[in-house]
């Protein structure tokens, strides 16, 4: 008798194993659910919070008016002295005005006639 390699009897043993009986394709099956939950997931956990904070940084651009305090994001603080249809005009110092886009407003610092805000 001939003695085999080890690894040539193992690839013997299992090339004479039957093949695991196929599963019946479905149309919703097992194998659709983890993708399907993978996106619902990263729907909830990544866009729907950075539509939320759109929503909330429209609306707060949307409310902004003449004599807010605004910090730029820049890092840049101003205070509103006029407002056109796509920007605002800033004080930032004494004799220093500057035009802003309306995108470059990361927060109010404190609205006209109002305590700080907290």
């Amino acid at each position: 008798m001939t003695k085999m390699h080890p690894l040539a009897d193992s690839v013997l043993f299992f090339a004479q194993q039957s093949p695991a009986p196929a599963s019946a394709p479905g149309l919703f099956g097992a194998n659709m659910l983890f993708p399907v939950l993978l996106l619902v997931g990263m729907y909830f956990l990544l866009i729907a919070p950075q539509r939320k904070k759109q929503k909330e940084q429209t609306k707060m651009l949307a409310a902004l008016e003449s004599g807010d305090e605004v910090l730029t994001a820049s890092g840049i603080y101003g205070t509103i002295t006029n407002v056109k249809e796509d920007r605002f005009v800033v004080r930032i110092g004494d004799d220093t005005k500057v035009e802003i886009s309306k995108g470059f407003v990361q927060s109010v610092v404190r609205k006209s006639g109002s305590e700080e805000k907290q």
